[in-house]
C-alpha cells in the first residue's frame, strides 16, 4: 500500500513586540517533538523569528534575545521625535545584519513570507522576494513606536495592524495544515488592568534610564503629577491600544479562515516594549508547544 503524502505544515507566528520572543522556545519544542514546519509566515516579531528561523540563525537569535539585558536594550532604543515614531530602528537592523541575516529573501534556506502594513491603503503585504532585512524592518514598525519603514515606494507598517497571526499567509506557500501562535492572548478578557501596587512596567523601564532620554513634556506625562489614581502612561495606553485593536483584529480574520490549530499564550504580564524578558517568553513558548505536542504531531500526521 502506498503511503500518504507527507502534510505540508505551516507554522504562523503572530506579532506582540516582546511576547514574540516566545515563538524562539516554540520552534525550539517543535525540534524537539520532531515537527519541523515546512513553511513559516510571520508579522511583526513574528517576521523576526521567522526570518531567522528561514536563515538557519536561530542560535544566533535566541542568544541576542537572552542577552538583551536592561542596559542593552537602552542602547537600542534610537529616539527621535521627528520621525514618525519614538525609534528609528537603525540598531536592531544592525544587530540582526551581525547575527549573519541574509541580505534577500532569495537565499533563504527555507520558504518564508513577512507580514506587513501598506500604510496609504491599509492593504496587508506579503514580502516573500527582494530586500529581506527591508521586509522584517517593515513588518515590526510598531504604529506610535518605531518609525514606518519604506520598501519599494510603500511605506510599511507592523504586519499586525491587518494580520497578527497571518495563517492565510502560511497557506499562500502551499500550507495543507497550519499552527498559529498567538502570545496576545486574554484568557479571562481583560486586556488591561490598573495598577496592583506592584512593579509596573515603568518602573522597570525607569530602571534603564530610559525615562532620561525623553523630552521633559514626556517625562511629566510617563511620571503622572496628579494625585492618585493616575492616569495610564504613553506606554501603558500606545500597549493596551495594539492589544485590543490587535485581538479584534485576529478574532476577525479567524472567524473566516482559521488555523487548523492554534497556540494561545496569555503573556499580559510582558508589554510589548519590554525586550529584556525574552527568558520567560522563551519559555512560554517551548511550554505550550510541549503541553499540545500530541495534537501537534497528530496535525501534523492526519490522524
Amino acid at each position: 500500500m502506498r503511503e500518504a503524502p507527507k502534510r505540508k505544515l505551516g507554522l504562523a507566528l503572530g506579532s506582540g513586540g516582546a511576547r514574540g520572543w516566545a515563538h524562539i522556545g516554540a520552534l525550539r519544542a517543535l525540534d524537539e517533538i520532531g515537527v519541523t514546519p515546512d513553511v513559516v509566515a510571520g508579522c511583526s516579531m513574528g517576521a523576526v523569528v521567522g526570518a531567522a528561523w528561514a536563515a538557519g540563525k536561530l542560535d544566533a537569535l535566541e542568544a541576542f534575545a537572552r542577552g538583551m539585558t536592561r542596559a542593552a536594550f537602552l542602547r537600542h532604543f534610537d529616539l527621535r521625535l521627528t520621525g514618525g515614531g519614538l525609534v528609528q530602528g537603525r540598531a536592531i537592523m544592525q544587530a540582526l545584519e551581525r547575527m549573519g541575516l541574509p541580505d534577500r529573501f532569495e537565499r533563504l534556506d527555507r520558504p518564508f513570507i513577512a507580514v506587513a502594513t501598506d500604510m496609504s491603503t491599509g492593504h496587508e503585504v506579503w514580502l516573500q522576494e527582494g530586500s529581506l532585512l527591508d521586509a522584517v524592518r517593515g513588518s515590526i514598525a510598531i504604529p506610535g513606536f518605531f518609525a514606518p519603514h519604506h520598501v519599494d515606494g510603500r511605506w510599511l507598517l507592523d504586519g499586525g495592524v491587518i494580520n497578527p497571526v497571518p495563517a492565510s499567509a502560511c497557506r499562500a506557500l502551499g500550507a495543507d495544515v497550519t499552527i498559529a501562535i498567538n502570545p496576545n492572548s486574554h484568557a479571562n478578557g481583560r486586556i488591561w488592568s490598573p495598577d496592583t501596587g506592584e512593579e509596573s512596567v515603568f518602573d522597570r523601564l525607569g530602571e534603564t534610564g530610559l525615562i532620561e532620554q525623553l523630552p521633559p513634556a514626556l517625562r511629566e506625562l510617563w511620571r503622572g503629577q496628579d494625585p492618585k489614581p493616575e492616569p495610564p502612561n504613553y506606554f501603558e495606553v500606545v500597549s493596551a491600544a495594539i492589544d485590543i485593536l490587535s485581538e479584534y483584529v485576529r478574532k476577525t480574520r479567524a472567524a473566516g479562515d482559521p488555523p487548523h490549530f492554534a497556540l494561545e499564550l496569555d503573556l499580559r504580564h510582558i508589554t510589548f516594549i519590554e525586550m529584556f524578558r525574552a527568558e520567560e517568553a522563551i519559555a512560554a513558548g517551548r511550554d505550550a508547544v510541549m503541553q499540545n505536542a500530541d495534537a501537534i504531531r497528530q496535525l501534523r500526521d492526519g490522524a
